[in-house]
């Protein structure tokens, strides 16, 4: 039986809600091992001056105990 834990963290992008999103698994991958899924839990943007400035993403990771 796998026992899996789930954690979450906040990640943010100059260039998309996606990029924020590969940048938080890529971080976490450095000290998790076995990461089975990410659930994007909350976006949202900073706007300056009238232009989107920076994406904010709100993460779940779930990954795998040893």
């Amino acid at each position: 039986m796998a026992i899996l834990k789930v954690i979450e963290v906040l990640s943010s992008s100059e260039v998309s809600w996606e990029a924020a999103t590969r940048e938080a698994v890529a971080q976490a991958a450095k000290s998790l091992k076995n990461i089975r899924s990410v659930y994007v839990q909350d976006q949202s943007a900073v706007v300056k001056d009238g232009q989107v400035s920076e994406f904010r993403v709100n993460l779940k990771i779930t990954f795998e105990l040893e």
